[in-house]
């Protein structure tokens, strides 16, 4: 097997890979050559996104059915990449959720799983294979980051916002440091986006309620963030309405701003919890 810049297959390893963005971004991979490491909870998902992935592009496609709540998911998910001899070329973070509600009604374990995937493990799942790539001479890692992460925080879902405002940050930071290795780094923040990930929150019925034209579809998110990290791009907002969202936010007075967010806020009432 050749390696570095030789290789003529690579791989690319993603976390939340059984819906939404992380689905579209395997597919993503996929279709441009990419061989894949399929990570998520839900073990006949990732299958059956293996088995699509196979047959209408020809990819070869590894199961690992990991829960990132997990503090030592990372080590296991890069020891079994050791194991299985499959060097991982492109990384993406994508598995997320947000815990509804405003913080003090909350439990903490959510908002301590929250932390520990949107986190911990982005930061080091980075660290993890970042090395690897860059003395390889080769590397692409997507953060999925979000629109909220250049917002002012809202009331609930409290720490939403700051782990993806953090994602950003690393990420920058992280495209600095690899200048010169060919190893590109890029934050990825989509606003709106069809997918699970309101309905898992449970907020779907109020997501409903917004215009349309606010929304994007996983599939397009996905390919600008394919075509930003390929070309080195360490911050991309994806949709015009979006990046003038995140222009307002960042230069309008804060005062303003911080009374448009509680004017607007969503509704953060948390759902009733078993005991």
């Amino acid at each position: 097997m050749t390696t570095g810049n030789d290789r003529k297959t690579r791989t690319a390893l993603i976390t939340g890979a059984s819906a939404g963005i992380g689905r579209e971004l395997a597919l993503v991979f996929a279709e441009n050559g990419f061989d894949l490491v399929l990570v998520a909870r839900r073990k006949e998902r990732l299958e059956a996104l293996a088995q699509e992935a196979q047959g209408k592009f020809g990819a070869k496609a590894h199961i690992l059915a990991v829960d990132l709540t997990d503090p030592a998911a990372p080590r296991q998910i890069f020891d079994e990449m050791a194991r299985r001899h499959i060097m991982v070329d492109a990384l993406v973070n994508n598995a997320g959720f947000t815990v509804p509600g405003y913080f003090r009604d909350t439990h903490w374990d959510d908002q301590k799983h929250l932390i520990q995937v949107m986190v911990t493990a982005v930061a080091e799942l980075c660290h993890l294979f970042g090395p690897g790539m860059a003395a390889r001479g080769y590397g692409r890692i997507i953060n999925v980051a979000s629109l909220a992460g250049h917002l002012p925080g809202a009331a609930g879902g409290t720490l939403y916002a700051a782990a993806k405002s953090f994602v950003i940050k690393m990420s920058e930071s992280l495209a600095l440091e690899n200048v010169g290795k060919n190893v590109h780094v890029t934050a990825l923040c989509p606003g709106f986006t069809y997918s699970e990930f309101h309905d898992v929150a449970g907020n779907r019925e109020e997501m409903n309620k917004l215009p349309k034209f606010i929304w994007m579809t996983g599939d397009v998110v996905a390919r600008q963030a394919y075509d930003a990290v390929m070309a080195g791009r360490p911050v991309v907002i994806n949709g015009g309405l979006n990046n003038f969202i995140a222009l307002l936010a960042r230069f309008l007075p804060q005062r303003l701003v911080h009374a448009l967010m509680a004017r607007n806020q969503r509704n953060a009432k948390a759902k009733p919890r078993a005991a």
